[in-house]
Order: structure tokens, then sequence, then C-alpha cells
């Protein structure tokens, strides 16, 4: 359209004026988003204005304002006087009624009135600067807590009261108790049980950071990326790999539980249990230093690295059973010293408790280093029987073992979904997941075609990624409540509760920092004929130490507040004792573990900050 001049619109002035248009609709846009959002949250200021809403306020703040920590011996002044509710018919009492003149004493201001009416109660003879309390009670006896109050530097107060609806034509009574402190300071019970929780609570933290850590390591590798890209393999490496997971799993385990029963008689002679011990751990140290070099000048050969690999083995297996050997024994000792130990003999159940822990981590590494062994082993030998082989055997081979594994994986998740809701139809648990998975597997491998390398790494890297991200969606809020049904109500849930989600925060963290190391260290290890596990040792490993050891510090003190959440869910630790208190509403009490949450928050604060400096 034309201008006043006749001349049309120049396109700056076009895009000025949408521009405009565009902010303002943002503008209107913004109103209404926010306005909805007033509506759905139900803002209504004028509640915060409510003498009631605010007289509760004053009242919760200057009870956390004063911590329930200290205690004294009391001495308590106290006077009556009576009241009628309501007035007596014949119309008397209408003006002030006091009590008795000898010693403390009050009055009552007017004397009688109805329900729901107010009365001034002035007090004399009172203990200067004390604390006290005025109480209605009616013929039964109960005390009904009305007002508070605080004598002045000749012993006086008043307060007003309202009378409750306990009408009756008897004479009721209006009861001023003050409270003075004497002798010395103590704390109090609720100080010690702040004191024990708070403890609990950072020891939780700090063992739910190192099961967590510990798992979180290994897992970080697998979800790097420049780690993972460049593993690759036939489909049929890859499905033998698959299948061979859960039955390494399997064998490590028996591994684990034939360690366990071959050891266990050992561990009633300590002399001969450590010598074993030490012997194994020095075989141990000796065999992998030598089948784990640090430098090499020229590439091993195939032969020497067949050794190698063979070694390896033989020295986890004597690790191994050295450290369930230290499990035993300090399982079988702990016991022995819980007993004669006496005020210390949580020091025994401590050495008890931590031989059960390595052996639980033992199973739990058994059970890993099985899968991976045998992974590795069947996925290599297939490469070589599928290099062996003609082009046409090798799709054969490949098309098989994809529906193969396709087969195993479905049966397995069928007997997950049928532990899980009991279905007794082995055609929906076993036979049809069997067809369908083969089917797919057979799909798949004849979809990635002829190619003779597959992104293996990229899978497992997929895969652990997936698993730490749906772990570290649920909050550990939601880990205790489930947790807590299997090992009970307590600290050792909130324990677990942390290590899980430790695991998936740091394996997404750690598993990060590896992604931006330089890759000039990887690339001349690698150059040398080095293996994987030789290249992460060596070339990784010394770049991500300072960052991994700074994060691990940072978790702890994010996982000492997390401590004090989980506990509102059975979790143990402070944050249980936070919330009795608040539900009883002790304001006071729960003021004394909100100010031991918080010193203990500050101090990990600059600890954490300090030893990352040190490390960093």
């Amino acid at each position: 359209m034309p201008n006043a001049s006749g001349k049309p619109p120049s396109p700056t002035r076009l895009a000025r004026l949408g521009r405009a248009l565009l902010v303002l609709f943002a503008i209107i846009f913004g109103f209404l988003i926010y306005a909805y959002g007033f509506q759905v949250t139900k803002v209504d200021l004028e509640e915060t204005k409510s003498p009631r809403r605010q007289e509760q306020l004053f009242r919760i703040l200057r009870a956390l304002a004063q911590p329930d920590l200290i205690e004294y011996d009391q001495r308590e002044t106290s006077a009556r006087v009576p009241v009628f509710l309501p007035c007596p018919e014949s119309g008397g009492l209408p003006g002030p009624v006091a009590s008795l003149p000898s010693g403390p004493s009050i009055t009552l201001d007017p004397g009688c009135g109805a329900a729901g009416e107010r009365l001034t109660v002035t007090g004399e003879g009172f203990p200067a600067g004390a604390d006290g309390r005025v109480y209605f009670v009616p013929p039964n006896g109960i005390q009904l807590s009305t007002a508070d109050f605080r004598t002045d530097q000749g012993g006086s107060f008043t307060a007003s009261v309202q009378l409750p609806e306990r009408e009756t034509p008897e004479a009721q009574t209006i009861l001023a108790i003050a409270r003075e402190n004497t002798g010395a300071p103590r704390l109090t019970q609720n100080a010690h049980d702040t004191w024990d929780k708070i403890v609990e609570t950072v020891f939780m933290a700090l063992l739910g950071t190192t099961f967590g850590t510990i798992i979180a390591v290994p897992l970080s590798f697998l979800a790097a990326r420049n780690l993972m890209k460049d593993v690759t393999g036939t489909v049929a490496a890859l499905a033998v790999i698959l299948i061979a997971i859960p039955v390494g799993a399997w064998l490590g385990a028996s591994v684990w539980r034939v360690a366990l029963a071959g050891t266990s008689a050992m561990a009633s002679s300590p002399l001969a249990t450590i010598a074993v011990a030490a012997a194994m751990l020095v075989v141990t140290g000796f065999a992998l230093r030598w089948a784990l070099p640090a430098e090499e000048t020229v590439i091993p050969p195939r032969l020497l690295r067949q050794a190698r690999s063979a070694v390896i083995l033989v020295a986890g297996l004597l690790g191994l059973l050295a450290f369930v050997l230290i499990s035993r024994l300090m399982v079988h000792a702990g016991a022995q010293l819980a007993g004669v130990l006496g005020v210390v003999a949580f020091v025994g159940t401590f050495i008890t408790a931590l031989g059960e822990v390595i052996e639980v981590l033992l199973g739990a590494i058994a059970i890993g280093a099985g899968a991976v062994l045998l992974a590795g082993t069947a996925g290599n030998l297939v490469r070589r029987v599928r290099e062996a082989v003609s082009h046409q055997g090798g799709r054969q081979l490949d098309l098989a073992l994809a529906s193969l594994a396709g087969a195993v994986g479905a049966a397995l998740l069928g007997a997950i979904l049928e532990w899980l809701y009991r279905l007794q139809d082995a055609r929906l648990t076993l036979y049809g997941p069997a067809i369908v998975g083969a089917g797919v597997g057979l799909l798949i491998a004849w979809r990635v075609g002829t190619a003779d390398t597959f992104p293996v790494g990229l899978v497992v890297y997929n895969l652990t990624r997936t698993v730490l991200n749906v772990l570290r969606a649920v909050e550990p809020l939601i880990m205790v409540i489930v947790i807590a049904v299997w090992v009970g109500i307590g600290p050792f849930a909130g324990v677990l509760a942390l290590s899980l989600h430790t695991v998936a925060a740091l394996g997404k963290l750690f598993s990060e920092d590896v992604e931006t190391i330089s890759a000039g260290p990887l690339e001349a290890v690698t150059a040398t004929g080095a293996t994987r596990l030789q290249m992460i040792i060596y070339a990784v490993v010394p770049q991500i130490i300072p960052t991994y050891v700074s994060l691990t510090m940072y978790r702890w003190d994010i996982n000492v507040r997390l401590s004090t959440i989980i506990g509102f869910a059975g979790g143990g630790g402070i944050g249980f004792l936070l919330q009795q208190n608040a539900n009883l509403l002790n304001y006071r009490a729960a003021s004394a573990q909100i100010l031991a949450i918080a010193l203990v928050v500050i101090a990990m604060d600059y600890l954490s900050s300090y030893l990352r400096q040190k490390a960093v």
C-alpha cells in the first residue's frame, strides 16, 4: 500500500514493522502465559495479609530462631484465678478478678465472658525476665495453652487470652506459669540425636559416593564415544558377543561362588590366609606388569599378545582369589574382635561389614569380568572363523548368529516379563518372543548387507548411555522408597539409593571428560601396537585423574545434601529426624537439625574445594 506521499513503503520500514508486531505478539503471549501461570499456581497475596497466617508464621520463625540445643534445670512460679464461662446469670463478676495477693498473683479483666471473647491477664510478683505461658484449665484439669508472656524487670506481665468453647456453670481456672533457668547449661537430648544423625548423614554420603564411583569409572569408558567409535566387528561377532554376555556373567558368578566356598575354610587360620593372599597378590602384580608394559619399541607379534592375554586372565583369577581370602579373613577376624574390644566393639563390626562389602563388590567384578572376557573371546573367535571362510559362508554365518542372538535376547526379555507379570503362557514368554527376536535379528543382519565391519563400539556406547540416562532420570527420593522395601528403612537404604544415582551422574560426567581428552597420546600409544587396555591405562587414565578426583569430591558434597532429603522417605540420616520433628510441629528441635545441615554443607563445600585444589 502506498504511503501518504504516494510511494510504497520501503523494505526496511516493512521489516521494522514486522519486528515491532513480532515483539508486540511476544509481549502479549508472555503476558497470557504468566496470567495463566498465576491462575494455575493459585498465587494469592491477600492470604499473606491474614492476621492468623502472620501470627503462625511469626511463631514458627521465633521457634526456628531458638534451636533446641541447650537446656537448664527450671524452677516454676505459678498463680491462678477463677473464671466463669459464660458470665453468671446473676450478673456478678463484671469487673476484674484477682488471685490471692500472697506471692505471685494475676488479675483477670473482666472476670468472665462468653466463648471466643478476649480477656486481659495481668501478673505481678513473678521472677524478672522469665518466660511463661497462660493456660485455660477446665474442670477436667487439662491445661489448654492460650498465650505466652515474658515478665519485665519488675516481674510483671500482661497477656491477652481468648476463651475457648468450653461453657459450663462451674468456675474454671486461668493459670499462669513462669519458668526460669537454674544451674549450668547442658546439651539436650535433641542435640545428641542431631549429632548422631548428622554423622550418619555424612558417612551415608561418603559410602554412596565411594560405591558409586567404583562402578561409574569403568562405565565411563564404555560411555565415551571417542573410545568406542573405533571398536568395530562383524555382525556375527556382535551377535555372538550379545549371546556370550549373559553366559559369561553366569560363569563369573559361578567362579565367585566356588571361590567363596573354597576359601571359607582357610579364614579360620589367619596366618596361612595372609601368607597365601600376599603371595597371590605379588604374583598377580608381577604378571600384570609383564603383560601390560608401559613402553614398547616394536609391535609385538600375535603369539606374544595371546600369551599376554592369557597371563592377564590368570592374574585376574589369582587377584580375585586373593581378595576373596582377604574378605573372608576380615569377616572372621572382625567377628572375633567385636567380642573382645568392649566399648570400641564397633571397630570389629566395621571390619566384618567391610569384608562383606568387599565380597559383594568382588561378586559384581567377577560377573562383569566373566561377561567381558567371554564376549571378547567369542568375538575374536568368530572374527577369525569368518576370515577363514568364503564370502558366502561368512554371510550365512552372520545371518545365523544374528538370528540366534535375536532369539536369545527376546527369550531373556520374555523371562523378565514373565517374572514381572506372572504370565504362565510359554507361547507369550518363550516361544513367541524367540521367534519374533530371531526374525528381527535376521532382518537386521540382512539390512546391514555384506559389510565386513559393524560399529560394535557404538552399540555398546548407546546402550550404556541409555542405562545411565534412565538411572539419572529417577530421583534418589524415589529409589530409596523401593530400596527401603528390600533392605528395610534406615541408612543402608539411603546408601544404596545414593550409590545408584552417583553411578548415573558420575558415569555421565566422567564419560564426557574422557571425550574431551587429547587424541595425541591415544594415537601414539596405539601406534606401538598396544592393546585397548594398555591404551586406557597409559594414555587415557593420566589425562583424566585430576578431573575424576574433582568430580568425585563435588559429588560427595552433593550427596551430603541429598542425604538430608532421602531421609524423608525412610533413607535414614538427619532427614528422618527432621521429618519427625516437623510432623510433630516441634520447630525448635527441627531448627537444630536445619542448623546442623547448614553447617555441614558449608564445611563440606570448603573441604571439597580445598581437596579439589590439591588434586588438580
